[in-house]
Order: C-alpha cells, then sequence, then structure tokens
C-alpha cells in the first residue's frame, strides 16, 4: 500500500478503472471448460492462477465446500510453502512475484429452465483492513458443447472490462478496485429449455 493513499481507500464499491495501476497488483485468473456433462450436473473444468500476490506470512484461499471437488496444486513460486486442505489452498511465507495456479472441478453453471444457461463468479476483491485496493481478474470460458452458445455478461464491456467474444469461447479482463461478480449467460442453440 502506498504512504499517503489511506485518504482514497475504496470502501467496496466497484470501480473500473480505465488505466491500469503503474504498480503491479494482484493478478486472479480462472479457465473455465463447459462440457455437454456440464449442462446436466453444473460441474465445470477450472484452472485458476494467482500472480503477484501481496508478500505476507499467510494467505489462504477458500471456496465453498458444496461447489468444489478435486482441488488440487498445479504449481507455485515465490512461495515458502503450499498445501491443500479441505476447500481451501494455504500459502505460507508468500514472497516477491509469488505465483500459484491450481486445478479443480467447480458447480458454477446454473440452468436457468428458461432455454438459458448462467455462469456467476465473484465476488472478487483485494481488501486489507477495512479499504479495497486495485487488482485485475481475467477469465475465459471454453464451451465444449454444441448445445448452447454466449448469449450475453454482466457486467457489460466497457473501459477497465473488456469482453472479447470468439467461437466457442467468451473471456473477459478486469481491472478494478472494490467488489466485481459477474455473470456469463448462455443460451440453447434453439432458445427452448432443454427438458
Amino acid at each position: 500500500m502506498e504512504a499517503g493513499s489511506a485518504t482514497a481507500v475504496n470502501e467496496g464499491e466497484l470501480r473500473f478503472l480505465e488505466t491500469p495501476p503503474k504498480k503491479a497488483v494482484h493478478h486472479h485468473y480462472n479457465a473455465v471448460t463447459i462440457t455437454d456433462r456440464s449442462l446436466d450436473d453444473g460441474w465445470t473444468g477450472l484452472r485458476q492462477c494467482h500472480e503477484n500476490l501481496d508478500q505476507v506470512s499467510a494467505v489462504e484461499i477458500v471456496f465453498n465446500p458444496d461447489r468444489i471437488r478435486n482441488l488440487r496444486l498445479e504449481s507455485y513460486q515465490g512461495i515458502g510453502r503450499a498445501w491443500v486442505e479441505g476447500a481451501s489452498v494455504q500459502l505460507r511465507n508468500v514472497g516477491p512475484g509469488a505465483k500459484v495456479c491450481l486445478q479443480a472441478e467447480g458447480r458454477a453453471l446454473r440452468d436457468n429452465g428458461d432455454g438459458t444457461f448462467s455462469l456467476a463468479s465473484g465476488p472478487f476483491m483485494r481488501k486489507f483492513l477495512d479499504g479495497y485496493y486495485p487488482m485485475r481478474v481475467s477469465m475465459t470460458v471454453k464451451v465444449l458443447t454444441t448445445q448452447i452458445r454466449f448469449l450475453q455478461i454482466n457486467p457489460p464491456s466497457q473501459k477497465g472490462f473488456r469482453v472479447i467474444e470468439k467461437p466457442g469461447e467468451v473471456s473477459f479482463d478486469a481491472w478494478f478496485e472494490g467488489r466485481l461478480s459477474t455473470e456469463i449467460r448462455f443460451v440453447t442453440q434453439d432458445g427452448l429449455p432443454r427438458w
């Protein structure tokens, strides 16, 4: 945290940053994979990485235990020790340039019953004491099924929140302060409920 910045501390309201901060900030990256099976049970593939973590003695990456399974560490660097504990990843002695990547399955896809599906994520935040600080969140969703296609994302594309759509893939890159929650919606090819 920069000296003298306490008067400008964000108290949680979402504010997209049109220009990324000059200093490196925490970058949280998710790669999500949706398959035919995901449409039936909601479970998606997940690869998650955290870069430029704050240098602290202990960090905990916590998941909802009802929405995560097969959680495992893929790699880490600049961290003294890392391990999976239940529905969390524990990090000790986080140093400069620290990075950790993990893999899991997340129950994140919801059938809305009207021919659409929602993939909700967040809230993402970088909170310290009583303030929120800049961070970057990127997500790529690969749709490995021909049964659905991208419909829309909330919040919509804007400065500080870039959305890219390609065949079979949608992604966003967000620079912000505060708390960010996203919802990516998909629709069946014919726009009708599956059942």
